[in-house]
């Protein structure tokens, strides 16, 4: 596995905090993920013989935390709250609003490879539902108007930073 200079000294140093090699799995798989923008096969592989157990003690951990993802996502992830509150102020609508416009089912890549939805629990902030997260950054209150100004800003940001890909 190809992980870079920096990430494998990350590795090995967080090791070291640990009395027991297993319990820096999670630490592992975040730099992993950070590395590489997803957990591959390979990837639990290679963290099951650094940390001397057995494939199937990372796996689970891969597929237990939702944090983690087992295939590329788009540049841009946009995360749309499916919980009670965002569901009963419209939700589904604004998930539906983005899958329009990227042009893409929940959990694909967009045929552009820019942007992936997914639908997720909880972004702790029902009182300005729906609530959606792109990257990093938190919106309330996105209906489906909201759902295709951001989107259009989103478009807008990919094409002015196309050119220095």
């Amino acid at each position: 596995m190809n992980l870079r200079a920096d990430t494998l000294r990350r590795i090995d140093e967080v090791i070291t905090h640990y009395p027991q090699k297993r319990s820096a799995a999670l630490p592992l798989l975040h730099f992993v993920q950070e590395d590489q923008g997803h957990v591959s096969t390979e990837a639990i592989e290679w963290i099951a013989a650094r940390l001397e157990v057995e494939p199937i003690n990372i796996y689970e951990l891969v597929t237990f935390y939702p944090m983690f993802r087992q295939k590329p996502i788009g540049r841009r992830h946009i995360k749309v709250c499916r919980t009670l509150s965002c569901a009963i102020m419209g939700g589904y609508r604004t998930c539906s609003e983005f899958q329009k416009q990227f042009g893409t089912g929940l959990g694909e890549v967009s045929p552009d490879g820019e942007v992936t939805i997914e639908f997720v629990e909880c972004l702790a902030s029902c009182g300005t539902a729906p609530v959606v997260m792109i990257d990093d950054d938190l919106h309330e209150r996105v209906d489906p108007a909201r759902a295709r100004s951001l989107s259009e800003k989103i478009k807008a940001e990919s094409r002015a930073t196309a050119g220095t890909r």
